[in-house]
Parts: C-alpha cells; structure tokens; sequence
C-alpha cells in the first residue's frame, strides 16, 4: 500500500503540473471505474523486490524513480487509467540480463539489478526506456497483436517504434523487434497477455527490456 501511495502521490503532482503543457488528459474526463496499470501493478503488496524473478517489481520500482526525480515526466500517464495505452512490462529477469549485458556482471537480488542499473543508465535513460515500453491510444490485446504481423507500434519515446513479429501458425509466437540488432528481441509472454483487460489501459509482459538504441 505504501508503494502504491507514493506512486499516486508523485504522478498525482506531475499530472496536475503538466496540465498546461497539454500532454496529460483533464481530470475531468476520467472516469472512477478506469483502472490504472499502477494499480494492478501495486495490488497486494506487488511492486516491492523480493526473490521471484518473474514478476514486475524492477519496473515498478523504475517508475517510483523517474517520477521522484522528474515529476513531470510522461512516465506518469501508467497512473492515470484515463490515458489509453498498451505497456509491454518486462519481468525481473528480463531486467536481470539487461544489467548483465551493460555490467557484464550477474547481479544475486532484485535491488542490485535496480541499483546496478541506476547506477550504469541514469535516470534520464531509465526514463527513455519505460517511455519506449509504451504505446499510446487504444488498448492492444493479444488476439489484435496475433493479427498484426509486420506492423510498427509508435512509442511514447518520441520518434522511437517497435515492430511485431508474429512466428509460427499452430502455436504464434509475438516477437518485438527494438532498435538493438545484437541482442535477441523480447517474446511476449503468452501466460501474462491482456493484464488488465476491460480497461482503458492493458499489459503484457515480456521476457526482455526493449532497447531504444543499439548497445
């Protein structure tokens, strides 16, 4: 509850001073049963390291850092479930191998991944990151993704895309394809499609962080 507190509390205050810039969405027009991906994100407890590496508490606790370091970052839009969108989240893991690859070292816990990679990235660069998991307008669900082979998905990350890749008939596999050409390209996970579904606001998580450069 205390993860989810400080979440709300910082993308409440940046929301409410990028108003006047024109990238939020009024007050006004959200609606209370809209859920934000924040909230599934944070439900019971969720958000906080622990020792499973297949759930989301790095970015998570990625989204705690930009926001407590720049407020007015778009990074805020995941806390307001009026603002449609599809986020593709990577697991712990996913992050895990990310820190391998710019350490070349293996990280043992969830917060030395964190630390490590705050450390090597920065915030600003974390900040590009999450935006580049994030495609604004309408929810995409997996049966869509499915359909869309070969289409480019426009990012938060300004001028920044990501390509579906839909391998395989009998049993679709949804590849996305970022801008590093030397590393394999994140799978959707087809057991963790459409989190949140029915909302203005869908995840799916993936296996790996998607790269808006080529490391």
């Amino acid at each position: 509850m205390k993860l989810r507190s400080t979440l709300t509390k910082l993308a409440a205050a940046a929301f409410t001073g990028a108003l006047a810039t024109g990238l939020a969405v009024s007050p006004a027009q959200a609606a209370p049963s809209e859920q934000s991906l924040v909230t599934v994100l944070t439900a019971g407890g969720n958000g906080t390291f622990d020792s499973n590496w297949y759930d989301y508490d790095i970015v998570t606790q990625a989204v705690v850092a930009v926001l407590a370091a720049k407020p007015n970052s778009n990074v805020k839009l995941l806390a307001h479930g009026s603002v449609p969108l599809t986020a593709f989240i990577p697991n712990d893991r996913a992050f895990r191998l990310l820190a391998h690859d710019v350490s070349h070292k293996w990280q043992k816990t969830e917060k030395q991944v964190f630390d490590k990679l705050v450390a090597k990235l920065g915030v600003d660069a974390i900040e590009k990151v999450l935006l580049y998991h994030v495609v604004p307008g309408g929810p995409i669900l997996a049966k869509d993704a499915l359909k869309a082979d070969g289409a480019k998905l426009a990012t938060a990350l300004p001028g920044a895309s990501i390509t579906v890749d839909v391998k395989g008939k009998n049993v679709p596999v949804i590849i996305l394809r970022d801008r590093d050409r030397n590393d394999a390209d994140p799978r959707v996970n087809p057991w963790q499609t459409d989190i949140n579904e029915g909302n203005k606001q869908v995840a799916h998580g993936i296996t790996r962080v998607l790269r808006p450069i080529n490391l």
